[in-house]
């Protein structure tokens, strides 16, 4: 089983993760995991933990990890978008056929809200890039 254990392991965070360095290779034949670094996704940082040194494969390993986790972050982010576009369908159609009066009353508001709120930013991005394209 540890031979084939990575050589890192990240615990993610919501901004970023911490690094550690696993090692199997010790008397006890345990795993042991050494946090090495702190990472921040949304400014670049890497933090070496304590007084550590991290060596340019340390660094090299770390960059590779937070390239790829931007690219997941990315694509969950427009996943879920599209989820929210499957959703709005699901709402409409129970709005239009299963719906109570007093369900349709308990979110009609906040509904109307958020959908004159997201409206009013998609019109105006739109313009933006019509705008941009013009030019």
């Amino acid at each position: 089983m540890s031979a084939d254990l990575p050589e890192y392991y990240f615990r993610v965070r919501e901004n970023g993760a911490l690094v550690f360095r696993v090692d199997t290779q010790n008397r006890q034949r345990r795993i042991d995991m050494d946090q090495i670094a702190v990472v921040n996704i949304r400014n670049g940082e890497i933090k070496p933990h304590g007084d550590r040194i991290l060596s340019d494969d340390d660094l090299e390993v770390i960059r590779d990890w937070m390239q790829e986790r931007q690219e997941v972050l990315a694509h969950r982010d427009i996943d879920d978008i599209h989820r929210a576009v499957d959703y709005m369908n699901l709402t409409t159609q129970w709005a239009q056929s299963r719906a109570t009066e007093e369900q349709l009353e308990d979110v009609t508001d906040a509904l109307l809200l958020a959908m004159h709120d997201l409206r009013s930013v998609l019109v105006r991005k739109k313009a933006d890039r019509l705008l941009k394209g013009n030019q």
